[in-house]
């Protein structure tokens, strides 16, 4: 055993995941295809260390609880035979919590680092499925690229992993985020997930649409159509967007910056640049843009009222082991 550093980017559904059929395990109700990004990372250090009598969780230089951190440790423990403590450091490049995917970026990393550290060989499909319990998203970010996660069939869960559906070479489109609330959502995505399951009667027709909206985007990936890629992802985040309107009280993640950004990558396509949205559980806008794009993209997202930061990126790689850590 020895101390092992990993660091994993954030990824953004382009087919949304919401909602869960298994809570315990982290299985979701449907599937998803994401996009891995460059620029937004986790880099997470986990150190075996006989010297504590338990798990101790650093975020961005803050304690946290161990919670879903130390349960993923015990399981990674488990597979190793081992029972040491360990000390997790992670740190986040970008607004944690805020809606840009710090969960998926933190636990795609945890397990790398984890296994490192607990000296594990695991294949990237079982680093998914570890991924996975901790956080939905955070599977996807074990792959690099355009990734897309299956919902699974199996009651284990063992089905229920990502898959890479393109490298970031193959077509390397840009991103633009649009910041405009950098701090943490006031309902997390997790109990915004389980409201929304609960209470919206639009909950069961948005699971039901998604199999026809994976088909037609992994049918655009294959095919580097962008307009036909525009028009699934948009269409996937606002219908998501409308289940969670829709519950009993309605879930609002945005503000009047998101609305603003919206309208003005709509403007901005209607003039002929290659640019969709897409939103998260969150007010936060990231604009996929056709390669060379992105920087007049961001220079009109830069101006939009409300707007704190803007963040240009691209397509990256999955998590992986920092060499020398």
């Amino acid at each position: 055993m020895q101390q092992a550093t990993a660091r994993a980017g954030a990824n953004i559904a382009l087919v949304k995941y919401w909602g869960k059929r298994d809570q315990r395990l982290n299985l979701p109700a449907a599937g998803s295809i994401s996009i891995t990004l460059a620029g937004l990372e986790t880099r997470t250090t986990v150190t075996p260390d006989p010297a504590l009598t338990a798990d101790r969780f650093v975020l961005d230089g803050v304690e946290q609880p161990l919670a879903r951190v130390g349960a993923l440790l015990d399981l990674m423990r488990e597979l190793a035979r081992e029972t040491v403590a360990c000390r997790v450091e992670s740190d986040n490049n970008f607004p944690t919590g805020a809606g840009l995917a710090s969960s998926a970026s933190g636990f795609a990393a945890l397990v790398v680092a984890a296994a490192g550290a607990l000296g594990l060989e695991l294949s990237k499909r079982k680093l998914s499925e570890l991924a996975r319990l901790g956080s939905g998203s955070a599977a996807r970010s074990i792959f690099g690229g355009f990734v897309e996660m299956a919902a699974g069939q199996r009651d284990d869960g063992a089905d229920a992993v990502a898959h890479p559906l393109a490298d970031p070479p193959d077509w390397p489109l840009e991103v633009v985020v649009a910041v405009t609330d950098a701090g943490g959502k006031a309902v997390g995505s997790r109990d915004g997930m389980n409201h929304t399951m609960q209470t919206s009667p639009y909950y069961r027709a948005w699971v039901d649409s998604v199999g026809d909206d994976l088909a037609e985007a992994r049918s655009a990936i294959a095919g580097r159509d962008f307009e036909r890629l525009a028009a699934v992802s948009e269409h996937s985040a606002l219908k998501m967007h409308a289940s969670m309107l829709a519950a009993r009280p309605g879930l609002v993640y945005w503000n009047p910056a998101t609305l603003a950004c919206l309208h003005a990558v709509r403007a901005l396509r209607a003039e002929g640049t290659g640019v969709f949205f897409t939103v998260d559980a969150g007010p936060q806008v990231k604009a996929v843009c056709r390669p060379g794009e992105g920087e007049r993209v961001a220079g009109v997202l830069r101006g939009q009222p409300g707007v704190r930061e803007v963040i240009v990126t691209g397509l990256g790689p999955g998590a992986a082991e920092v060499p020398g850590s």
